[in-house]
């Protein structure tokens, strides 16, 4: 791999990397301090502050977890580094 690739390698992981860190603050933190807010809308019998705190967040975190293994993979595989 040439060095141009790496370094362009690096800035699609650098740049997939804060993306789903944002993501991962956002419901990791942001989403829960408005809770009393998000509390006024009810999906399902369920305010969604309390869907949000209970389930919501380690749905999505879970969900984060497969689509930055795919990016991750796509990535390197554009670059040719992937794993067998």
């Amino acid at each position: 791999m040439s060095t141009s690739d790496r370094a362009r390698h690096w800035e699609k992981t650098r740049s997939l990397m804060y993306i789903m860190l944002g993501l991962w603050v956002f419901f990791g933190f942001i989403i829960h301090m408005f809770v009393n807010a998000l509390n006024k809308i009810v999906i399902l019998g369920f305010p969604l502050g309390f869907y949000m705190a209970a389930q919501g967040s380690l749905i999505a975190f879970v969900v984060m977890l497969f689509v930055f293994a795919r990016k991750q993979n796509a990535i390197d595989e554009e670059h040719g580094v992937a794993e067998d």
